[in-house]
């Protein structure tokens, strides 16, 4: 199942891009999310990851946007939201996904390693499955996808400068 962005998931789109700017200012891989209702676009929850920060495995940005929407509404059930997050999502967070019941999935860019929607597998979409998203990918990919490329980058270059720790033995 796939159909095409509103203005409202672009927009939601502009939100998890700012959090996933924020994310990677941070020191985190830089992915931002956000629930909202489909219907009025009214915002449930927002996350960015954290698994550096809470040194958390779980921590990330469509995890603690789905917990926080669930609050929300005081339920765990999200049939009537939409889930906009800047890069597809992995199979940990494409199972809460599904459990979570949420109706639609709106990403960013693909993810080759790790994407549980469609690059690797297809989680949310597998007819096996009680529940099945609707997924719209690609909605301000390259965007998305120059953030986590400059993060890396940097990241590279910091790890390239660092200087070597001594070792016991000579150089060969």
């Amino acid at each position: 199942m796939t159909n095409t962005a509103t203005d409202t998931d672009r927009t939601m789109m502009q939100r998890a891009l700012k959090l996933a700017t924020d994310a990677g200012a941070s020191g985190e891989v830089p992915v931002g999310a956000v629930v909202y209702e489909t219907a009025s676009g009214i915002v449930l929850g927002e996350g960015v990851n954290r698994r550096e920060i809470d040194r958390d495995p779980a921590a990330h940005a469509e995890f603690i946007a789905i917990q926080q929407a669930c609050r929300s509404i005081g339920d765990w059930r999200l049939n009537h939201c939409s889930l906009a997050v800047t890069l597809e999502p992995c199979p940990m967070c494409a199972g809460l996904i599904v459990n979570a019941r949420i109706g639609r999935v709106v990403y960013g860019c693909d993810d080759p390693k790790a994407g549980a929607c469609r690059s690797l597998f297809g989680l949310t979409t597998d007819p096996r499955l009680n529940h099945r998203v609707e997924l719209i990918p690609g909605v301000l990919a390259e965007p998305a996808a120059e953030l986590l490329r400059a993060f890396f980058k940097d990241r590279r270059q910091r790890s390239a400068d660092r200087p070597r720790p001594p070792t016991d033995h000579p150089p060969e």
